[in-house]
């Protein structure tokens, strides 16, 4: 493996990454825009362990291309040497070949810069930024920070969707998307300060696209002061 990856490929190699084979197992359809894949992992639980949001390279063909998307491992389990993904179906050849995939399909998958670590003092109160492409991650995180409250602006719609969310704690604020991302933007510098305010050390975890990712993890961090520590960014996607 790790052949015909360009550049990505070869940096990944000088890095060390650990490199596997996956097999679909199971697929289902969740929505007809948001699709679930079981697969085998090919040792890959057993070399690197388990952390939460641990997320893997997938490696695609894009016209002959080699291209690289991350996922986040929905319910891994060890000691069947199994996990999740999931996919929110939209244009792009890693929806294309999810949409596709079928039991006894394979895909290669590479480990390298995935972690957390966490916060340190416990947050008194979690902001969580996402969409459905970072769903998995989200959920992944407040299983992990179960102990704390949680706000999150979630851009699109939950109808539907596997949100691990508990009502009683987690405050969901649904946003249309529109304007490549700027209603979210407005809506997140309106509504978060009152949040801030509220609570003494609050952790801020953003994962939208890239380009509003980055202006949110900015506003928080230049505008309202969250220590740099406190905000963990990572943008999921590009928009055209």
């Amino acid at each position: 493996m790790g052949q015909g990856r360009g550049w990505e490929g070869a940096v990944l190699k000088l890095l060390r990454a650990k490199d596997f084979v996956c097999t679909v197992t199971e697929a289902e359809d969740v929505t007809p825009h948001y699709r679930r894949l079981r697969l085998s992992d090919g040792g890959l639980l057993a070399t690197t362990g388990v952390h939460p949001t641990m997320w893997v390279r997938l490696w695609f063909s894009d016209a002959g291309r080699p291209h690289q998307r991350a996922y986040t491992l929905v319910d891994p389990d060890p000691a069947t040497g199994t996990f999740g993904l999931e996919f929110a179906l939209h244009e792009g050849c890693a929806a294309d070949w999810a949409r596709a995939a079928r039991p006894g399909d394979t895909i290669e998958a590479t480990v390298q810069g995935t972690g957390f670590q966490h916060p340190d003092p416990a947050p008194s109160h979690v902001v969580a930024i996402g969409d459905p492409a970072s769903l998995p991650a989200i959920n992944s995180l407040l299983g992990t920070l179960d102990s704390a409250p949680a706000t999150i602006w979630f851009e699109g719609t939950l109808d539907g969707l596997p949100c691990q969310a508990d009502p009683a704690r987690h405050e969901i604020r649904e946003v249309p998307r529109s304007d490549a991302g700027a209603h979210l933007t407005d809506r997140v510098r309106a509504e978060l300060p009152a949040v801030l305010d509220a609570t003494p050390d609050p952790y801020v975890w953003i994962a939208c696209d890239t380009a509003t990712t980055r202006t949110l993890a900015s506003y928080a961090r230049k505008e309202l002061g969250v220590p740099k520590g406190r905000v963990h960014a990572l943008g999921y996607w590009r928009a055209d």
